[in-house]
């Protein structure tokens, strides 16, 4: 497998297919790389070198005891960006990923990035607060981890039907997509996700958004019952400067599966929307045609 070793031992598998300008992708809780397979092998036929990578405790990553937080998840993102010497890319996160990225940029800012995406992402917050009186209550998300406490297979099940919006009458969600949820989700550790569900439901990503200074795309479903797509999107649209946001009526949170074709579309669309990327991509056209 590829991996990487992070300072404090933890060992970060990741994917890393195709050639081209690199595109890195941060995935959701408690999915892995794998997640993003629909969107790496689109942009790789592209022409595009794409990069996964399992967070800390998920997936093939390690399962270590500790750095179960933003910061760190942060820090492991730019440790494999730093491994693979990668430059302009594209980061590109989905739920708890659209965290990663905008905590990476708010720590390590934007020398080695391009471009950002947000894809039905959790910033700015999503716990109810005085400041934030929107949000979810704490409520909820005690409720979530004492479910998996108890029963986790079950509650993955369960929470399958809300993040692909299968509850929702006339959904057509195959059962496949509903399989490699529980499988990708029962990969990753109890320990890890239940202290990742703290990080990603009571961390503040304010601050980090208004440091975004490279374009930036945000896509989210309107119908998403996991991140309410007015405290997520819609604010994270007003803090970073400049960001084109675009809403799916109807959707929900998994859209990346099932809209992987309109998903993919923008996704393209905008990297290519850069002067920077066209040029590369006529320059590639040119060298084919003689």
């Amino acid at each position: 497998m590829s991996t990487i070793t992070i300072k404090d031992g933890t060992e970060i598998y990741y994917k890393d297919w195709g050639e081209g300008p690199a595109v890195v992708f941060s995935h959701g809780w408690p999915l892995n790389a794998d997640a993003w397979d629909g969107q790496m092998l689109f942009l790789a036929q592209n022409g595009f070198r794409v990069v996964a990578h399992d967070r800390r405790g998920h997936g093939r990553s390690s399962q270590p005891s500790s750095g179960n937080d933003m910061d760190t998840y942060a820090d492991d993102l730019a440790a494999l960006i730093e491994a693979l010497d990668l430059h302009d890319v594209t980061l590109v996160g989905h739920s708890t990923g659209g965290g990663e990225v905008a905590r990476y940029i708010g720590r390590h800012g934007t020398a080695r990035v391009a471009r950002a995406v947000l894809i039905a992402a959790i910033p700015p917050l999503l716990l109810k607060t005085p400041a934030n009186p929107e949000g979810l209550p704490i409520e909820l998300f005690d409720g979530l981890r004492a479910a998996l406490f108890k029963d986790r297979a079950q509650f993955y099940k369960d929470f399958a039907l809300q993040f692909y919006g299968a509850n929702r009458e006339g959904a057509k969600v195959s059962q496949g997509i509903l399989d490699q949820f529980w499988i990708w989700s029962m990969q990753a550790g109890l320990l890890n996700v239940y202290e990742c569900s703290k990080a990603f439901s009571e961390t503040d990503f304010t601050e980090d958004l208004k440091q975004f200074d490279v374009p930036t795309l945000v896509l989210h479903g309107e119908d998403d019952q996991i991140v309410p797509v007015k405290d997520s999107a819609m604010k994270s649209a007003r803090l970073i400067k400049g960001a084109k946001d675009i809403y799916y009526p109807g959707a929900p949170h998994g859209i990346t599966a099932t809209h992987q074709d309109q998903v993919n579309s923008e996704l393209l669309q905008f990297i290519r929307s850069s002067p920077a990327q066209a040029s590369r991509d006529r320059a590639r056209a040119a060298a084919v045609t003689h």
